[in-house]
């Protein structure tokens, strides 16, 4: 009998045996038909406590796997240890009771080298990784700068500013609070270039009742597709707040709306026209950025002197590029920002999300990689416009992500000349804690002078 059942068997031969009228004085659970439902995890950590070496210096990895925090004898491992985000040979171990160490070897380059380690448990599998950091602070670009990169974006700014703003504003009457006025907003932005259209952008404003000038935070997405709620906490502290959606749908509808929009036509949107850079899906989200501060900084609430943008992945992106192409921006906070050295693939390391030039199958070049696409990407990657930044950023993400890996990440931060301050989560990978939140918050409400 399968042992998840064995007390669930025992539990119902003590009812059956217990006397008529007597169901709740049950017989004992004879011990070896306890069920332990135990929560596994496998624990990696390199053996310096900042994750930090010098290029040459080895690094040992220790290794335990723990239910409830008891260490397990002999759980067996598969392991694999090499540069992020880069295919490793595998191996397998037993690992005592005391933990395993494993040897990682070095880096003669600065990156990073990530040791993952998996265990199968019951039929579900647990994973846990560790990346060390050689000299993370020396690594450099792979990405190429266009020269008409400046031009290229003064341009699509120009058209911009061409168009009205035309925005609508819809009061949410049941979102609203007793300090806070909630709305639905939409702006126009340029189309599609090869349809010769018009398009808007959407999302959620939120602003004081309470008359007076308040300094402004454009909130900027992560990829995908979604509803939005606005931040309403964030507008009680002192700030207008406006949260948007870049893929010009209203941002109220139903989530199985969006489901399907991400399922079907906008599944892989971070590709679309990717081999034309005046026709890259992007272009029109960079544009509605802007578009959203023309809406703020028109709001007769706006203070005149405070814009500040956030977001983290696509949204830390969105921040950066936003900053650098808008000079009315005076601070950025962004997370684990996507799309930084976009190129890193083709030169043999970890690249920036969406990983376009990423090999998916041995023996294959990557789908994407083709001259024109390429040369795209130069136009649109993180790292480029990181380089143009001016104003004072936040910028936090984790050495275990591998969505947004750390040597992408750390390419753009490293070009970066305005004032900076990074905030590292050592274990963190594609998500967020709450005390990163309240580090990121606590920045952001200092930086704006909110209670």
């Amino acid at each position: 009998m399968p042992r998840r059942l064995l007390f669930v068997a025992a539990l119902l031969l003590a009812l059956v045996g217990a006397p008529r009228g007597a169901a709740t004085a049950l017989a004992p659970v004879p011990p070896q038909a306890q069920l332990r439902v135990a929560t596994v995890q496998v624990r990696v950590a390199p053996d310096h406590r900042d994750w930090t070496y010098r290029l040459g210096e080895p690094v040992r990895f220790t290794v335990s796997v723990v239910a409830d925090n008891t260490p397990l004898d002999h759980a067996t491992i598969t392991y694999a240890i090499g540069p992020e985000m880069m295919p490793a040979e595998t191996h397998t171990a037993a690992v005592p009771l005391a933990g395993l160490t494993l040897e990682g070897g070095t880096m003669q380059v600065p990156g990073f080298l990530r040791c993952t380690v998996t265990a199968e448990f019951a039929g579900r599998t647990y994973k846990g990784a560790a990346t060390a950091a050689f000299e993370p602070e020396k690594i450099i670009p792979t990405q190429t700068e266009p020269a008409d990169f400046d031009p290229f974006w003064q341009t699509a700014k120009e058209e911009l500013a061409a168009m009205p703003v035309d925005a609508n504003v819809t009061l949410l009457p049941e979102r609203c609070t007793p300090k806070v006025n909630v709305y639905h907003v939409s702006f126009r932005v340029p189309g599609p270039a090869w349809m010769n259209r018009q398009a808007r952008i959407y999302g959620i404003l939120c602003e004081p009742k309470a008359p007076g000038r308040y300094p402004a935070v454009l909130k900027v997405p992560g990829a995908g597709v979604r509803p939005y709620a606005g931040d309403t906490a964030l507008a009680e502290r002192g700030a207008v707040v406006l949260e948007i959606g870049v893929h010009g749908l209203p941002v109220t509808l139903a989530p199985e709306v969006y489901d399907s929009l991400y399922a079907g036509p906008l599944s892989g949107y971070w590709v679309f026209n990717l081999d034309d850079p005046k026709s890259y899906y992007y272009r029109r989200i960079y544009q509605g950025c802007i578009r959203a501060n023309d809406f703020l900084t028109a709001r007769e609430t706006w203070d005149g002197r405070h814009l500040l943008v956030m977001g983290a992945s696509q949204g830390g992106q969105l921040a950066i590029v936003t900053a650098a192409l808008d000079p009315r921006v005076t601070a950025l906070a962004a997370t684990h920002p996507a799309a930084c050295d976009l190129t890193g693939e083709l030169h043999g390391r970890a690249g920036g999300w969406p990983h376009p030039f990423k090999t998916y199958t041995a023996g294959q070049p990557p789908f994407h990689a083709t001259p024109a696409k390429i040369a795209t990407t130069a136009y649109y990657d993180t790292v480029n416009f990181a380089r143009r930044l001016k104003v004072p950023g936040f910028y936090c993400w984790g050495y275990n992500d591998d969505v947004c890996p750390p040597t992408s990440v750390w390419a753009a931060f490293n070009v970066i000349t305005a004032p900076k301050q990074f905030a590292v989560t050592l274990e963190l990978a594609h998500n967020y804690t709450p005390e990163q939140w309240d580090a990121i918050n606590t920045w952001v409400c200092g930086t704006l002078g909110l209670k």
